[in-house]
């Protein structure tokens, strides 16, 4: 599964419109300047999120947009069904649908709900608060099975090199 490019910038988009937390009314020109997407492209998912009621628009001087809830209420879920609509991973579970060639015969149709419920509930779960702060960098995992480095994984795996002067083992000693 992959994301399409629109519902990927508008992440971004309300991201950096959650980074500003009011402080300045926003407009699509200063989200396009802030996060590299094109100015057009900006202007059509202020228009999508904000007909969606993710981002609510004020007119006049000083007006722009704004988050329409806090960023802790609005999920990466929401902001990917305002963009592309309902998330599924096939188009048989949409209603309307009837352009499998399975249907009818098809045993696993009935579980793609299951399936599409479970990819829902997961980007649920992140919401766009948890975007717009700086990830905490990870602590470099060690494993006590895995070395870290290919270096390590070679000192532990090689053999040990005899080296010029080093005692020799029993029987290895040198003939007369």
């Amino acid at each position: 599964m992959r994301l399409s490019n629109l519902a990927d910038y508008a992440v971004v988009l309300m991201s950096a419109a959650a980074r500003q937390c009011g402080s300045v009314p926003l407009h699509a020109g200063m989200l396009a300047e802030q996060t590299g997407i094109p100015g057009p492209t900006a202007q059509k998912l202020v228009s999508q999120l904000a007909r969606a009621g993710l981002l609510v628009a004020s007119r006049g001087s000083g007006g722009g947009v704004r988050l329409a809830r806090p960023a802790a209420a609005i999920s990466v879920a929401d902001i990917i069904e305002a963009v592309e609509g309902p998330i599924a991973l096939t188009s048989c579970v949409a209603e309307g649908r009837h352009d499998c060639s399975l249907e009818g015969s098809c045993k696993v149709q009935p579980h793609w709900g299951v399936v599409n419920g479970a990819v829902r509930g997961a980007l649920q779960d992140i919401s766009l608060a948890t975007l717009s702060v700086a990830p905490k960098q990870p602590s470099p995992r060690r494993s006590r099975h895995w070395p870290a480095t290919r270096s390590d994984y070679d000192r532990q795996h090689r053999p040990p090199r005899e080296r010029p002067g080093r005692a020799r083992r029993r029987g290895e000693g040198r003939r007369l």
